[in-house]
């Protein structure tokens, strides 16, 4: 059986996986070198990141997170906890809750942020594969 796919593109999507894990386990490391877990880091960059907006609904959490909700409740909890983040009455909806980052969060999630960016420049994999 002779494969429709190229032995090149067998090679990139190996290597794409390779440094999406490599890439996940330097960020895992940072994450811990700020006294957060990797998980906190997303959510609190899930927040800020929100495209419009820097206060979310735990539902929209839960969707850019890709997890149940429920998950993501136990996750907001921990971080309100460690004082990453904090909830708000939803003035739109009384039976939500509005997410946001605090400012010990922001401070920590700006130091990985600089140093995410500096590892994403450092990723050749896209450069090397733009003629496919």
């Amino acid at each position: 059986m002779s494969s429709l796919l190229s032995k090149e593109i067998y090679e990139y999507l190996g290597e794409f996986r390779y440094q999406l894990r490599k890439f996940l386990k330097f960020s895992e490391a940072a994450a811990k070198e700020q006294g957060i877990t990797s998980q906190q880091h997303q959510l609190i960059l899930a927040i800020q990141g929100f495209p419009g907006k820097s206060i979310v609904t735990t539902g929209e959490l839960a969707e850019r997170l890709q997890i149940t909700h429920h998950a993501c409740v136990g996750l907001i909890d921990r971080c309100e906890e460690a004082g990453l983040v904090e909830r708000e009455s939803n003035p739109e909806d009384g039976r939500s809750v509005l997410i946001r980052v605090t400012n010990k969060g922001l401070n920590i999630l700006e130091k990985l942020s600089e140093i995410h960016l500096e590892e994403i420049k450092n990723i050749q994999l896209f450069k090397q594969f733009t003629n496919m």
